[in-house]
């Protein structure tokens, strides 16, 4: 997927993002309705207040990005994710969660979790992870990141075969962990947003792996990088 081009034509408004959201908190979830509708490039097609609302929306309305918190009746918000990536691998789900408990961090990104931020984040701070899990990238508060690395790097044998991953897409894969967008590792290798792009599409080949987000975990789990790696 070419994250840019899609970045590129929602701040043009050629696209919209229709938006899911799930919270068993009224105040919070209303809130958050009414901040995505009034963006111009984004819909508001369906609100639930618990998981199980939430995966039946997401299999009847199949929006583009779900939003959800983790920690809902019913079904929690991993669980949640994990029907909802089986039943609509194409809705990309960003939790938005009050814990940064390590269970629940790992838990939503194994699930297929695009995204993990802090309802402490700022209303454009939101915004801007919706958009980027619609397009395909990585979302991690910096506060749950370091949390990731500290705790798999306890699990971790710190394996060194990187699975002939080239000196290059290492660095291209250790900005993505870091959480940048395509241009901007373009910008800090100064290569181009296509070479990126290339980057990334071999080493999700030789990793096995779809998406940046199971990149950065195999990254994670196998030792690569280190607590100094984060911003």
């Amino acid at each position: 997927m070419n994250h840019n081009f899609i970045l590129n034509k929602i701040e043009r408004g050629v696209v919209r993002i229709r938006v899911m959201i799930a919270d068993d908190h009224p105040t919070f979830r209303e809130g958050l309705v009414r901040v995505v509708a009034e963006q111009e490039d984004m819909d508001m097609v369906g609100q639930a207040e618990n998981g199980e609302q939430a995966v039946e929306m997401a299999k009847q309305l199949g929006p583009d990005v779900a939003v959800l918190d983790v920690a809902m009746p019913k079904l929690n918000g991993i669980d949640a994710t994990k029907a909802i990536k089986a039943a609509k691998p194409n809705t990309a789900v960003l939790i938005v969660s009050a814990y940064s408990h390590e269970p629940y961090i790992l838990g939503a990104i194994e699930s297929g979790a695009s995204g993990y931020i802090l309802k402490e984040a700022r209303v454009w701070e939101l915004v801007a992870a919706i958009r980027s899990v619609y397009a395909g990238e990585t979302v991690l508060d910096p506060t749950v990141a370091r949390k990731v690395f500290s705790r798999l790097s306890q699990v971790t044998s710190k394996s060194r075969n990187t699975q002939n991953l080239h000196e290059r897409e290492l660095e291209v894969l250790k900005l993505a962990t870091k959480g940048l967008s395509n241009k901007e590792i373009a910008n800090a290798l100064s290569i181009s947003v296509r070479t990126v792009q290339a980057h990334l599409v071999n080493i999700f080949n030789k990793l096995e792996v779809n998406s940046r987000t199971e990149a950065v975990v195999r990254a994670l789990k196998e030792g690569w990088f280190t607590l100094d790696d984060l911003p």
